[in-house]
């Protein structure tokens, strides 16, 4: 039997509430590349000097699937469906023309530069409403309960998704990213039986997204995605598949990660009742304590469309052009030449540059809306939720290895405080 990398272990399901001791010995070799040829990158400074490196593409029809045969049972499905590139999915000149003609629409216009910030007092009358629904409760699911319906109605607003169609694209996301897998179990017959009904879930959610801004086209209406299909900007309009693309990644990305972020950092909180009686004694360290939560359980956890489009020397190794590069967030976030104690939490920890939004041209869109979507939410639930403890150390996780987090997480409370 072949010994199994410090990486295939980290990917292991088994792992997936603690993959640390793994990127800790992964770490030991900064850039390792895999069995199937695949080259992951582990450590801070490598991973950084990779973001901004013009030699790395970020467009996977310009990085060959890797010849293993975990690469076809995990990630080929979801590539054979989105065609189509968006910002996280294609590189300069066309990453920057499109991003430009998104951003406005999403941060603001220059007149208007407010649109996130408007939002904060929508935000606490979503918060304060799901807190309230938890009174008379002994016992919550701080995932169902509270971290996703936040952002997911977030989002919606934002993009002028309907609210109630998220039951349909919530289980075309959920089947999508169970059947996505780049570990030794990918080849297993429970994750092979999962494909195609992952990709007929990407299918049928690229349809929605489509049919949705075909109707915007027709009928403009309230959102982001209407103002993008109605874009008469100098540079003119994305093309139907391209903003169908962007869309999907929108309605994903727009809440996925940050369910995740906002149940890790109730786990992590509860985990260090220090640090939590500190953060409800000092209600201001939740800007700098969100930072921290983000460092300490990173929501993505690594990122795999990367490819060397030029031989790439780098700490010791030669990246051939061509590799498929995994950037792995996870680890870099806990890299001891980079913070100090890392496996400590830390909620006033000095120049925190953690990685949890990526960096270079591709750090993340929704930056702003997800601190600030946090930064609310933690900060209400630790000033209202009367002794919340943990049922279950681990909760059970969700499949995902890249959008890692608990699939439920069970808290006993003493009420709700108003």
């Amino acid at each position: 039997m072949v010994e199994e990398t410090p990486w295939q272990q980290a990917l292991r399901y088994a792992n997936r509430a603690n993959p640390y001791p793994f990127y800790e010995e992964l770490r030991k070799t900064p850039v390792a590349r895999q069995p199937d040829g695949t080259y992951v990158v582990s450590t801070y400074r490598e991973i950084v000097a990779l973001l901004h490196d013009p030699r790395v593409s970020s467009d996977p029809r310009k990085c060959p699937a890797p010849a293993g045969a975990q690469a076809e049972s995990s990630a080929e499905p979801i590539r054979e469906v989105l065609t189509e590139p968006n910002i996280i999915t294609c590189d300069p000149p066309e990453h920057d023309r499109d991003r430009r003609m998104m951003m406005p629409h999403f941060a603001g216009p220059p007149p208007s530069p407010h649109l996130i910030s408007d939002l904060e007092p929508e935000i606490r009358r979503i918060v304060d409403g799901l807190l309230d629904d938890m009174k008379g409760k002994n016992r919550i699911d701080a995932v169902d309960d509270f971290a996703y319906p936040l952002p997911v109605t977030v989002i919606c607003k934002v993009l002028g998704v309907p609210l109630e169609d998220e039951s349909r694209f919530h289980d075309w996301i959920e089947t999508a990213l169970d059947a996505l897998d780049f570990g030794p179990e990918a080849a297993s017959d429970e994750i092979r039986s999962l494909q195609a009904g992952g990709r007929q879930a990407v299918q049928e959610f690229g349809q929605f997204a489509t049919e949705l801004l075909d109707r915007y086209a027709q009928q403009p209406g309230p959102g982001m995605l209407s103002a993008m299909v109605n874009e008469d900007g100098p540079e003119g309009r994305m093309s139907k598949g391209v903003l169908a693309s962007n869309a999907l990644l929108l309605i994903f990305a727009g809440h996925e990660t940050t369910v995740n972020l906002i149940a890790h950092s109730v786990l992590t909180l509860l985990r260090h009742p220090d640090a939590l009686e500190q953060l409800r004694r000092r209600p201001e360290l939740i800007v700098p304590g969100v930072e921290e939560l983000l460092r300490f359980e990173s929501s993505v956890q690594f990122w795999h469309t990367r490819s060397a489009v030029e031989d790439i020397d780098i700490a010791g190794t030669t990246i051939p052009k061509g590799a498929p590069i995994f950037l792995a967030y996870g680890s870099a976030n806990r890299d001891p030449e980079q913070f100090t104690d890392p496996d400590e939490l830390d909620l006033e920890r000095r120049d925190n540059q953690h990685l949890g939004f990526s960096q270079g041209i591709h750090f993340c869109f929704g930056a702003p809306l997800a601190r600030l979507e946090v930064q609310i939410a933690v900060g209400e639930f630790v000033r209202r939720v009367g002794d919340p403890r943990l049922v279950e150390d681990p909760p059970p996780y969700r499949h995902n290895q890249i959008f890692r987090g608990p699939r439920h997480l069970l808290v006993d409370i003493d009420g709700i405080r108003d």
